[in-house]
């Protein structure tokens, strides 16, 4: 067993950089590694306060990926599902959800096949 002052002397792991440096107090946005296949799909922190300006922000470092998330008249895709903070958003259209600080909003775009 091992002693305060033995333990004291033991090396700290180190987190990856990416912990170190990822405000807590943002909303972040990450998308499901299938639209990967298509476009880049960027993972990061922002000061948005909606899920709509969140999203814009995401097409806004690459314009791309609108299509893929949104159909032409500006709302979700069918077959494109959010979650907030691990919740299902229902709404699809105005997508003015609210984000806390520190929301994880994920984007997944469902599979399909046979």
């Amino acid at each position: 067993m091992a002693t305060t002052s033995s333990l004291a002397a033991l090396p700290c792991p180190r987190a990856p950089a990416h912990f170190a440096t990822r405000p807590i107090d943002m909303p972040r946005i990450v998308f499901t590694p299938q639209l990967r296949r298509f476009t880049a799909t960027p993972e990061f922190d922002s000061e948005a306060g909606t899920l709509r300006a969140l999203l814009d922000e995401a097409f806004v470092r690459n314009p791309m990926l609108r299509g893929y998330v949104l159909d032409d008249q500006g709302h979700l895709r069918p077959n494109v599902v959010v979650f907030i903070d691990g919740r299902r958003c229902t709404e699809r259209v105005e997508l003015g959800q609210p984000l806390a600080a520190g929301s994880t909003v994920h984007v997944l775009q469902a599979l399909s096949g046979g």
